[in-house]
């Protein structure tokens, strides 16, 4: 969210010139995704469907596919048609990997059935120091290495994460929906390019000596990180649920503050650069907080109450995809090991720029 306004920064043009590649595939599913976007078609198949049946809910491979599959509705592929986001072998396809996901994730979250508890347990803090936090970890003792990873594992996310909330945009009425437009022209910068929330980020990765081109570390992304943005985009395209989507978006205004204050500390303790400490410094105004609990979230169940575990359903389910990215990055760096699939470069930064 935009508290302070400050001057445009000089940036490089933005890396928009070519869509991003094709994801080296990383399994079944997602190489018949890879297959079928380059092909044009998706050829049916029976034994696609026992895969998917028997496929990890959270692997590599089917988050990878469904990512690759969602990624038609953002900003496409290089060389892949456009024509194929509504292409119906691929939609079935979707369709099958999304039933996988979203039914073990309904048995997985610990749902509640009360929105209003649901939100209530996100605004207690532990006390003491978390060892299972990772913005606790960053704050007082991870290396810029890292500060790093995180920062690029987090692009996938930071890139998306007011785009899905705007699917549910027709879905509101009243109440609800002032408040969601207004909340959603704060993140998309009120007017302004170089507050766009994706802009500050891509200040911080170039702090980081990370590259700032669109779906740049897609192929570095484990599993648990492209699980946290599957879920936006699931919620996102199906009005069956909306109401989630709305539990995801309060979930993330009402966690960000605390988070961002402890991850603000980090690139002051290691040096990280000027971008890198505004953009949490900014984030840790609740300001969004009221606003999304009060006007979004009670005007929408004053309006539609049997939403209400719908809404539950998507504060939980965004807490335990979180907290599997966090045990993820937790155990692989307390083993001294990177949490990529593929280790970073010491810089990304190319001399003229980020490529194109």
């Amino acid at each position: 969210m935009t508290v302070t306004r400050r001057e445009s920064p000089s940036r490089p043009p933005e890396p928009r010139a070519r869509r991003p590649a094709l994801p080296e595939p990383r399994g079944e599913l997602s190489s018949h995704v890879d297959i079928a976007l380059r092909d044009g078609a998706l050829i049916d198949d029976p034994a696609r469907q026992r895969a998917v049946t028997v496929a990890d809910p959270y692997g590599e491979d089917l988050q990878l596919a469904l990512y690759a599959r969602y990624e038609l509705h953002y900003q496409g592929f290089q060389g892949i048609d456009p024509e194929l986001e509504w292409e119906p072998g691929l939609l079935a396809l979707r369709r099958l990997l999304e039933r996988r996901f979203r039914t073990a994730l309904r048995a997985d979250a610990a749902p509640q059935t009360d929105a209003a508890q649901a939100l209530a347990d996100l605004q207690v803090e532990p006390v003491g120091h978390d060892t299972t936090s990772v913005s606790h970890h960053l704050e007082r003792e991870g290396t810029r290495g890292q500060f790093r990873e995180y920062a690029a594992l987090r692009s996938l996310y930071h890139v998306k994460e007011a785009d899905p909330h705007v699917w549910v945009i027709p879905r509101l009425h009243g109440r609800a929906k002032a408040a969601m437009v207004a909340v959603e022209y704060d993140e998309f910068g009120a007017g302004r390019a170089e507050d766009i929330h994706a802009a500050p980020f891509a200040d911080l990765m170039r702090d980081l000596g990370l590259a700032t081109a669109y779906g740049h570390y897609l192929d570095a992304a484990p599993a648990a990180a492209l699980a946290t943005v599957d879920v936006m985009s699931l919620f996102g395209l199906h009005r069956s649920l909306s109401g989630a989507l709305v539990g995801h978006f309060a979930t993330v205004e009402i966690s960000s503050p605390p988070g961002s204050r402890r991850l603000a500390c980090a690139p002051r303790r290691l040096g990280a650069g000027p971008a890198a400490q505004w953009f949490y410094d900014e984030h840790v105004e609740a300001l969004h907080e009221q606003v999304v609990r009060h006007e979004v979230v009670d005007g929408l169940l004053h309006a539609e109450p049997f939403l209400d575990r719908d809404v539950a359903f998507g504060v939980s389910g965004t807490g335990f995809l979180e907290g599997r990215l966090g045990d993820r990055l937790l155990t692989r760096w307390r083993q001294g090991a990177s949490a990529l699939l593929r280790p970073l470069p010491d810089s990304d930064i190319q001399p003229q720029g980020d490529p194109p």
